[in-house]
């Protein structure tokens, strides 16, 4: 397993689950179109390229054609990679038919050929991750803040997320990979305070 710097961004969930086998980045999904509704992850997407760089990874499918537009259309130049998967005729072994296009997508694609497309676009194997990040925010630092595993806990959490803009609708899961795109423990800690 690889250890990018960058962050990555990529249609579904199914997406996630693909890469998540093969890197250890934060991995953000779109929810396909959804994107073009959820100005709270553009925000998230925009914080995360200016601090660590994001890769956007979509189908190569008119679908995802569309949304990476709208991705480069509002997010900055500097920071943002893109990698491009093959056009390859199928269909994903969990669907009964290939989609319009006929091609397959991120979820379908060999280990392999999404490292060579990782790689192409430019993105960066850590090879130091503690003295480039530092520790990251973990479940126990949420938990000591009073963000998780009290009867206030999402009310809190809910609070913390809309000061520092952070979607709304993010499991605390979800929440860890924002933070740990976004901040540095200590940037967190400090941010966090009441």
């Amino acid at each position: 397993m690889l250890k990018l710097r960058q962050a990555i961004v990529v249609e579904g969930k199914y997406d996630k689950i693909t890469l998540s086998q093969l890197v250890d980045a934060p991995i953000f999904v779109t929810n396909g179109f959804g994107i073009f509704r959820d100005e709270a992850l553009i925000s998230v997407l925009r914080r995360t390229a200016e601090t660590r760089g994001l890769v956007i990874l979509t189908d190569s499918d008119g679908g995802g054609l569309v949304i990476r537009s709208r991705l480069s259309g509002c997010l900055p130049k500097q920071g943002v990679l893109h990698a491009y998967i093959p056009d390859i005729p199928g269909k994903e072994r969990r669907k009964t038919a290939p989609g319009k296009a006929g091609l397959l997508g991120v979820e379908g694609m060999t280990p392999e050929t999404l490292l060579r497309c990782l790689q192409a676009a430019g993105a960066a194997v850590e090879d130091e991750p503690a003295a480039v990040r530092g520790p990251e925010i973990t479940h126990s630092d949420l938990y000591e803040l009073g963000l998780s595993g009290r009867p206030d806990s999402k009310a809190r959490r809910l609070a913390l997320q809309k000061r520092l803009g952070l979607p709304a609708l993010m499991s605390t899961n979800a929440l860890l990979t924002a933070l740990n795109a976004i901040y540095t423990r200590d940037e967190f800690l400090e941010k966090a305070k009441p």
